[in-house]
């Protein structure tokens, strides 16, 4: 039966109400080769709003922000020390591209289907704790954090045990499957890294291929992505939950892919009705201190229910959002957890109007200013304490601590640096040494550390005894914060890392 006109236009409405909307609306130029650019008020943005969000991302210890609407960058900072061209670490923004990675799988035939049943997969293992639970465990359960498996890793500053469990293991993948049943899958939502990187193991299996060699050949070819680092478990597996390094501007093209319905340049790179799939996420992300459902997860994504605003997140907001009804996309790298809430607002006010506002020279003008002042940092013209030179050129030797520091040495006369002595590995007698820039003046110095990844450090007098360094890998997202203080020939030290950890020791001048 030959269907009606009505039927046809009703069946093309629903068709667009499942696309995305910012795929229909105004698609811009493919950024393959490279990112085009606009200002902001071209595209209908407002430049204040725009210097409003990069002085919130300074105040957020952001690394880099990169702001797109319809296809071409109308915000892009970059935040000292790290600079643009730099990779970074982006956490569990991982799991959306390992998300991206299974609908190609399946759109290829490697995998029946996100309802497969995951134990299968790994016939050839010896799993503990099998029962009706997890036998009921399917590839859709890890996508969508509702595997059931007893797992600890908050979505909090918390500290996540299983995690590190799982990386002191000889096995992940082992570790995990092994891992008991605290519910029956599809129960409720419970964050695990060791759901995803069994995913990168599925698919590494279903492929035949490395996941990182899949991916360059499907996904990130295709973007025009090619610096890519994707660190990999004992076993030589990509780790699905956290290890993908990727420019900031690149992760901007995985938001665009999924903002264009995952297509790109006419190829469909991604089944449009996967990436269909994340905007239309059900299960509810209930943890402290989120207690509403606004925020829900499916396939691997963060969604903001009542913003439609649609996130790959990874820890210290590693961020890669989508905006589909305005056309924004925008990608973040950073070291802190600031507030989601605010940081929607402010993305939420920077998009005034569907078409093209008037020319505002006077907020492209703060736009440029604010941009250039995070790219660099303020001197500072502190004067050095007596002690400085009766430390100055000594060797302090440390009580055993589980930092693996051995001794270290402070030059601050002329050209300011130290060396630092560390132990190879933990219970190893074998030491390393590294001597680096130290910048004295509040602005940090580069060095390379002994793995050839870019460092830097600086340091300043925080009282007459006392000495605070920071020394941080820009790519790593990683900062060591150090509280010396002097007291005769002994240090006292006090080390946070990162994520928050503290860490006390001591030492004495050795001679």
């Amino acid at each position: 039966m030959r269907p009606s006109v009505k039927h046809l236009l009703a069946f093309i409405a629903a068709a667009l109400l499942c696309m995305p909307l910012g795929a229909q609306t105004q698609p811009g130029p493919w950024p393959t080769q490279q990112w085009a650019t606009a200002t902001p008020e071209e595209l209908g943005m407002d430049s204040r709003a725009l210097a409003a969000l990069v002085d919130f991302g300074a105040a957020g210890d952001m690394d880099s922000l990169v702001v797109t609407r319809h296809g071409r960058i109308v915000a892009e900072a970059y935040y000292a020390p790290f600079k643009p061209g730099m990779r970074h670490r982006i956490n569990s923004a991982t799991k959306g591209v390992v998300a991206a990675l299974t609908g190609i799988a399946i759109q290829q035939g490697k995998l029946s289907g996100a309802a497969q049943p995951m134990l299968p997969l790994f016939a050839d293992r010896n799993v503990a704790n099998v029962d009706d639970r997890k036998k009921a465990m399917t590839v859709q359960h890890l996508l969508d954090m509702t595997s059931g498996l007893d797992w600890t890793e908050p979505l909090t500053d918390a500290r996540p045990d299983s995690m590190i469990e799982m990386v002191r293991s000889a096995d992940w993948v082992q570790f995990i499957l092994d891992r008991p049943m605290a519910q029956a899958p599809g129960t409720a939502f419970n964050y695990s890294s060791g759901n995803s990187h069994l995913l990168t193991a599925i698919l590494a299996r279903q492929t035949g291929m490395s996941v990182p060699d899949f991916a360059t050949q499907h996904l990130f070819k295709p973007l025009g992505i090619s610096d890519v680092v994707w660190k990999k478990d004992p076993q030589g597996l990509a780790i699905g939950g956290y290890g993908l390094y990727l420019q900031t501007r690149d992760m901007a093209k995985i938001g665009y892919l999924y903002l264009r319905g995952g297509e790109w340049e006419g190829a469909q790179i991604i089944p449009r009705n996967w990436v269909n799939r994340v905007y239309q996420a059900k299960v509810p992300m209930i943890f402290p201190p989120v207690t509403s459902t606004s925020m829900r997860y499916g396939d691997q994504w963060w969604t903001h229910s009542e913003r439609k605003i649609y996130m790959a997140v990874g820890y210290n907001r590693q961020i890669i959002l989508v905006m589909p009804q305005e056309g924004v996309v925008a990608a973040m790298t950073g070291r802190k957890n600031y507030s989601f809430a605010q940081m929607f607002e402010l993305m939420a006010q920077t998009v005034k109007s569907g078409s093209a506002l008037a020319p505002n020279p006077e907020g492209t003008a703060l736009l440029a200013q604010r941009v250039r002042e995070v790219a660099s940092e303020k001197p500072l013209a502190a004067e050095a304490p007596p002690l400085a030179q009766t430390i100055s050129g000594k060797t302090f030797r440390m009580a055993p601590n589980n930092l693996g520091v051995k001794e270290f040495t402070l030059h601050l006369t002329a050209s300011p640096s130290y060396e630092l002595v560390t132990y190879v590995a933990r219970g190893s007698s074998e030491t390393k040494k590294v001597s680096l820039p130290l910048g004295l003046s509040g602005q940090f110095l580069p060095g390379d550390a002994t793995d050839g990844t870019a460092f830097v450090s600086k340091a300043s007098w925080t009282g007459p005894d006392t000495l605070t360094m920071v020394a941080r890998q820009p790519e790593e997202a990683e900062t060591g914060r150090y509280v010396l203080k002097f007291t005769g020939n002994k240090v006292a030290v006090t080390h946070t890392n990162a994520y928050g950890f503290q860490q006390d020791l001591s030492g004495e001048a050795s001679d």
